[in-house]
C-alpha cells in the first residue's frame, strides 16, 4: 500500500510540474518583478533588496577583465549579440566583484542579476524559462562553479549554453565564477589516456567532455594572484573608507597579514584593512 502511495504522489508531482509548463502567464503574474537583484530559491525569485552593491571604480589592477566584460554587457543590454561569460583563477582576486560591479553600472538601464547556486544548475531551463517572461534584461550570476568527476549536474549547464533545442532567450545572459578554467577537476590520468593517430595528439574522452564544457562560454577572463605592489595598493584603497592612511608600520602588517594566509589579493586587502581598523579602536 505504501508503495502504491508513494507512487501516486510522485505522479501528482510531475502532473504539478508539467500544469506550471503549460501555464506561463499565471507564473509571470505571482513573481515580483519590482527587484533588481534575485536569487532563486524553491521555483521561484526571491527578491533581494539590500544586495551587495560594488563600485567599479574600486576594483583595481583588473581593469582589463573589468573592461572586457563592461563591453559584453553593454552589447547585451542594446540588444547586440552577448557572449555568456567564465571568469576563472585565483581566489579572491575580483571574479564575483566584476560581476556585481555589472548592475551597479547598469541598473538605471535595466540590468537585473539573478543568483543561482551550483546546486540549482539542473533547474536552469525553469529558470530561463521564468526569466524570459519579463522585459528587463537579467545576468544570472553562479559563483564559485566547479563539479566533481562524478557530479552529473554539469550536464544541464552544458545543454543550457548550447546543445538543447530551447535556445536561451535574448533577455539572459550567464555569468559564471570558478577556480577551475574548464570547471572539472583534471587528473594525469586523463592525459595518460590520451592517444597518437597519424601522429596528431588526440586528447582522451575525459579531457574532451571537461573542455566541452568551458568551451561553451564565449568569453573568458583569467584573474592571476596580485604581486605585492598590487596588493599593497587595494590596503590602501580599503584603508581610506575607514579614513586611515598608509604608512610604513602599516604596509609591513599588511604583508605580514598575506603571508600568514598564504595569498595575496583584493579579498586578503580588505580583511587586513577591516582588522587593522578594529585595531586602532582598541588604542
Amino acid at each position: 500500500m505504501g508503495g502504491d502511495t508513494d507512487k501516486l504522489f510522485k505522479r501528482l508531482d510531475e502532473l504539478l510540474d508539467r500544469l506550471e509548463l503549460i501555464m506561463p502567464a499565471d507564473k509571470a503574474r505571482e513573481q515580483d518583478w519590482s527587484f533588481q537583484a534575485y536569487r532563486w530559491i524553491d521555483r521561484h525569485l526571491q527578491g533581494i533588496p539590500d544586495y551587495h552593491q560594488v563600485d567599479p571604480r574600486e576594483l583595481l589592477h583588473i581593469e582589463r577583465q573589468a573592461g572586457l566584460l563592461t563591453t559584453n554587457t553593454r552589447q547585451f543590454l542594446q540588444g547586440h549579440a552577448a557572449n555568456n561569460a567564465l571568469l576563472w583563477g585565483a581566489r579572491g582576486t575580483g571574479k564575483s566583484s566584476i560581476i556585481k560591479a555589472q548592475l551597479h553600472e547598469f541598473k538605471d538601464q535595466g540590468l537585473c542579476l539573478v543568483e543561482v547556486n551550483k546546486q540549482q544548475s539542473e533547474n536552469l531551463f525553469d529558470i530561463i524559462g521564468t526569466l524570459s517572461l519579463d522585459q528587463r534584461k537579467y545576468i544570472i550570476y553562479m559563483d564559485d562553479l566547479s563539479f566533481e568527476g562524478d557530479d552529473e549536474s554539469y550536464k544541464a549547464l552544458k545543454a543550457t549554453l548550447e546543445g538543447s533545442l530551447q535556445a536561451q532567450p535574448a533577455n539572459v545572459l550567464i555569468y559564471a565564477t570558478s577556480n577551475r578554467r574548464h570547471l572539472m577537476p583534471e587528473s594525469m590520468q586523463d592525459n595518460l589516456d590520451s592517444s597518437m593517430v597519424d601522429g596528431q595528439l588526440h586528447p582522451s574522452d575525459a579531457i574532451e567532455e571537461k573542455i566541452s564544457l568551458s568551451d561553451r562560454f564565449g568569453l573568458w577572463l583569467s584573474f592571476h594572484p596580485f604581486t605585492q605592489r598590487q596588493y599593497l595598493d587595494v590596503v590602501e584603497l580599503a584603508l581610506q573608507r575607514f579614513d586611515l592612511a598608509m604608512d610604513k608600520e602599516v604596509s609591513t602588517q599588511a604583508i605580514r597579514f598575506a603571508t600568514q594566509r598564504g595569498s595575496r589579493s583584493g579579498r586578503i586587502a580588505n580583511q587586513f584593512a577591516t582588522y587593522w581598523y578594529g585595531q586602532t579602536l582598541d588604542k
